[in-house]
């Protein structure tokens, strides 16, 4: 019989278990698709401290995060949670399920005081004020909160003189004078308009030791710690500055018990339209960083030392996050960068979730660090020329390349499509009319909740943030009170329509455990026909009068950026990165991580089909139709099996309803394959694993890349990609033929004659490596 602690932690194990699974099916319906990267950076035993950044999304962040690992290493995080929050009663019962651990905000607990107040123009750290009653409302170790005209500056008292004077422990804003420099200059610009000085806001002082034993007792025991040390959710495009409690958390833990050792999970989360219903996320987890043993040795001794142990080590939490996140300064160059990386698509190239996360990432490194060139300049200003043209004639960048002059195709398609998006409307109008009051309430109470939100905060900028968060609150409570309604109301018609006594009894389980499919039938449904809908504006302006010259002109500029966004890049990628030259920015995707080496962008092989993000076909007779009927890409002309999903990016084709931005893509199992002359277009390949990537990126290394847009794929990679006849396309029908393997030398590949079959080829290698590893062995 288990023993009283070990049947306490079965029941706990199986209480989270349970939590995560309700929380698995509430974010799979919230979010169209969850992506992982770098999973296997994830210690699988021993102290951790996950530390996520930014904190975009309210309550959702900590979720999702948790969820990962959870799945990845069925490790339990507990999360530091604010007790305000933990007070509110669906969020505390949940947060307690989750083992959370409450954290007291002192600005939580700010009261507005008497009077106002200003700073003395000889020392910075001594507060004035004027109708005040410091004595009675201030003692040393409180804080006072300045209003958010002045970034709600926050000080620490040190000492009360008087009702009117109190000094601080330092200026406000940090001993850089900046704080204080822009309080003196609102407090001059008030007493012109006759006001003597600033508002102000007490906060109490809040000891923290109850909330460190409880991190301490868990890494202790080599449990696993989440926070989010920004110590807030925001909707800004850049990190806050991060909080001391995580660095403090960790050093002390190892100064308490030299045995253990914690490590530090750097955790970035990258949302595409976070605040919405169905959108994406990637999870992304950097190398676990240890904790150098130098800094335990300094925070042991107290004082100045503790606190630049804490300091130093908290920069390197910093920096580690920089590799996981991305940190724009302002919203319109986040915009820039993200319409660069769509020019900078080659062909063939469908880019994983994890992968536009990264390009993202590295562009927006290099363009602050050549923001100031004046080709970059004149990039920017052409790229933004380019946006707000395609916003004139109602396009996206991903739909310019395949709108086509109007043809007996381009009407038929989109009278194809049109019935299609009928179909899907029809099927999925049951379930949007059973959902409307909940989605209309989430709407309302989310924005409602937003607006508080903003104006109680200083850091955000349009409360977007909590809107996801708030959205699935509402929606859970919401919901079991819909479904009840419409239960009573089916039992109602039951008795009225005189129905058999069983049936009335049945009536109400009846529609209590269909609603739940009904709704989700219509949730895929409407996704499918939300699909079409986006595939369809580029087929009507193909077919408004006079809209052709808008059009060529939105081509023709796209086409000139895309060869000048290439051109740059390849001219300051080197100066940037040392390793530009072999993976052109990014390297492949793979279904394992590297065993040594850079991890990179390798991620998990997925199961998920390639077309529809949640596996179900629903748009698969789209594409059938689009290549068997209406010939709109090259592959129709050999018969290729739509069901395979899209094998290339082909210029010709306007694109099938799946193929529509990097934020709505899925996230593909084959990533990259080579693009071939015009002379031979039926040979793609789809594999990019081990040494056959060397020989891709050998080959890419030996021509210039290509860009959507160019004239052809053959001038862009001649001679290389040329000759490749020897090397025959996949047939999807057939089974999957033999791999390389590893190890083998690229130069030894490049040696190849480019008409051997293929299957000859890889045995012969194949065959030399056996060879050469037996006589390693004797």
């Amino acid at each position: 019989m288990p023993s009283a602690p070990k049947r306490l932690q079965q029941k706990q194990t199986l209480k989270y278990d349970a939590v995560m699974l309700f929380w698995r099916t509430v974010t799979q319906i919230f979010f169209r698709e969850i992506r992982p990267r770098g999973a296997f950076n994830i210690p699988r035993d021993g102290p951790v401290i996950f530390v996520g950044a930014p904190h975009n999304n309210q309550f959702l962040d900590p979720l999702l995060l948790s969820l990962e690992v959870y799945r990845e290493t069925h490790r339990q995080v507990q999360f530091l949670t604010a007790a305000k929050s933990m007070d509110r009663q669906w969020i505390g019962f949940f947060a307690r399920l989750m083992d959370s651990i409450p954290v007291a905000r002192a600005a939580d607990s700010a009261i507005p005081a008497a009077g106002r107040v200003w700073l003395s123009p000889d020392d910075p750290c001594l507060v004035l004020g004027e109708g005040t009653q410091f004595t009675k409302d201030f003692s040393p170790k409180m804080q006072i909160m300045l209003p958010k005209s002045v970034n709600s500056a926050v000080a620490e008292v040190s000492e009360v003189l008087s009702d009117t004077e109190l000094k601080i422990k330092r200026e406000f804003g940090g001993d850089s004078g900046k704080g204080t420099a822009r309080i003196r200059e609102h407090v001059v610009e008030l007493r012109q308009e006759g006001i003597p000085g600033l508002e102000f806001k007490k906060m109490p002082y809040v000891d923290q030791q109850s909330m460190y034993r409880h991190v301490y007792q868990c890494l202790n025991e080599g449990g696993s710690i989440g926070i989010f040390p920004e110590g807030g959710s925001h909707d800004r495009t850049d990190l806050l500055p991060l909080k001391a409690g995580v660095s403090i958390m960790a050093l002390g833990a190892m100064a308490n018990d030299p045995n253990i050792k914690v490590k530090i999970v750097p955790v970035g989360l990258s949302y595409f339209h976070a605040h919405r219903f169905r959108s994406r996320a990637v999870v992304e987890f950097g190398s676990a960083l240890d904790v150098p043993p130098e800094y335990v040795e300094m925070f042991k001794q107290g004082g100045s030392q503790k606190r630049e142990a804490v300091s130093k080590f908290l920069n390197l939490i910093y920096d580690g996050l920089k590799t996981v996140t991305i940190r724009a300064p302002d919203y319109d160059t986040l915009m820039l960068i993200q319409a660069v990386r769509r020019l900078y698509k080659t062909p063939s190239q469908h880019l994983t979730l994890g992968q536009v996360v990264e390009l993202n990432r590295r562009l927006l490194e290099g363009y602050v660090h050549f923001k100031d060139e004046p080709r970059v300049q004149k990039l920017r200003t052409d790229v933004l020329k380019y946006n707000r043209l395609l916003r004139d004639i109602g396009l996206r960048d991903h739909q310019v390349p395949r709108a086509k002059k109007a043809s007996w195709k381009t009407l038929g398609l989109l009278s194809y499509r049109m019935i299609l998006l009928i179909i899907w409307a029809l099927l999925a109008l049951p379930g949007t009319i059973l959902n409307a009051p909940m989605f209309i309430t989430a709407s309302i109470l989310s924005r409602k909740k937003a607006k508080e939100a903003l104006a109680a905060s200083v850091v955000k900028i349009a409360g977007r943030d909590v809107l996801a968060s708030w959205k699935v609150l509402i929606a859970l409570g919401v919901t079991p009170v819909l479904y009840t309604l419409y239960a009573i109301l089916a039992t109602i018609v039951a008795v009225r329509a005189q129905l058999p006594m069983q049936w009335r009894i049945a009536t109400p389980f009846l529609a209590l455990i269909s609603l739940p499919f009904m709704n989700y039938a219509a949730l895929k449904f409407g996704e499918a026909g939300m699909d079409v809908l986006k595939s369809l504006p580029p087929l009507i302006i193909a077919l408004i009068p006079g809209q052709q010259r808008s059009l060529n002109k939105a081509k023709q500029q796209r086409v000139q950026l895309a060869n000048e966004v290439a051109a740059l890049i390849n001219e300051f990628g080197p100066k940037l990165y040392d390793d530009f030259n072999q993976s052109r920015i990014l390297v492949p995707s793979a279904s394992v991580p590297p065993s040594t080496g850079t991890p990179g962008l390798w991620r998990r092989k997925s199961s998920i089909g390639a077309v529809d993000a949640q596996g179900l076909g629903l748009i698969h007779p789209m594409t059938w139709i689009d290549e068997r009927l209406f010939g709109w890409s090259r592959s129709a002309k050999r018969g290729t099996s739509a069901w395979s999903g899209i094998s290339g990016d082909e210029a010709s084709r306007i694109g099938t309803p799946d193929e529509t931005d990097e934020e709505d893509t899925g996230d593909y199992d084959n990533v990259v394959g080579i693009v071939t002359s015009s002379e031979d277009a039926n040979a793609k390949f789809k594999s990019r694993q081990s040494s056959y990537a060397d020989l891709q990126r050998l080959r890419q290394n030996h021509a210039p890349p290509t860009i959507a847009g160019k004239e052809s794929s053959a001038s862009a990679l001649e001679p290389s990609a040329q000759n490749l006849d020897g090397l025959h396309p996949i047939d999807r029908h057939r089974k999957r033929r033999e791999s390389l393997s590893d190890n083998i030398a690229v130069g030894r590949i490049a040696a190849l004659d480019r008409r051997e079959d293929f299957s000859h080829a890889t045995q012969g290698l194949n065959s030399e490596v056996d060879s050469h590893r037996r006589e390693f062995v004797d």
